[in-house]
This record gives structure tokens, sequence and C-alpha cells, in this order.
């Protein structure tokens, strides 16, 4: 269960670092933030992987929550549009990393592998 909480703080990190990348070209003290929110958000992977989640599984669930959040909390913060195809793309990331998950869980059941 740590891992999983691990992971939900490195997205968290990963699309605060995001975010404030944006609002760093006109206030750059927020660079800061954004080197701070990378930095922990790559410790907290790290972290993850050390715990026994696959890297496909870790990475995809990452990377494609940190675009659907940073995408999502961009058109609030930022006032940026998201149009229909930006959303068919969210919804394809969706279902990627849910073929990745379940296809993990696939392979652990397979004769020989390992827990």
């Amino acid at each position: 269960m740590t891992k999983w909480f691990l992971l939900a703080a490195a997205i968290v990190c990963e699309v605060t670092a995001s975010l404030s990348l944006k609002g760093a070209l006109e206030q750059p003290l927020l660079y800061v933030v954004v080197a701070v929110g990378f930095t922990a958000a790559f410790v907290l992977l790290a972290a993850v992987l050390r715990r026994g989640m696959g890297i496909g599984v870790a990475y995809g669930i990452w990377s494609a929550t940190g675009v659907v959040l940073t995408t999502a909390l961009s058109a609030v913060i930022h006032d940026e549009t998201v149009t229909g195809l930006m959303g068919a793309g969210i919804v394809l990331i969706i279902g990627g990393v849910l073929l990745v998950e379940l296809g993990s869980h696939e392979d652990a059941s397979a004769p020989g592998a390992t827990p």
C-alpha cells in the first residue's frame, strides 16, 4: 500500500512542477518549485520501484496521470483550452494505462513467474 501512496505523491510533485513551469515564465521564483518538484517526483518514483512495482506499470501510471491532471489543471489555472481531440487522447491514455496494469497481472500469473 505504501508504494501507491508514494506513487500518488510522485504524481502530485510532478504535476505541481509542470504547472509551476509555466508560471515561472512570469514569476522566476517558481523555478525553485519546478526544481524541487521534479527532483521529489523522481526520488518518490524510485522509492516506488524499490518497493517492487514494475517500471512499466509505475511509469505508465505516473506519466499518464500526470498528463491528465496537468491538462485538466492547466485549463483551470492557466485558462488553457481542452479540445475534444485532447479529451479523446486523454481517454486513450487512460485505456492504455489500464491495459498495461492488467497485462502486468496476467504476466504475474504465468507459470514460472516470480510474485
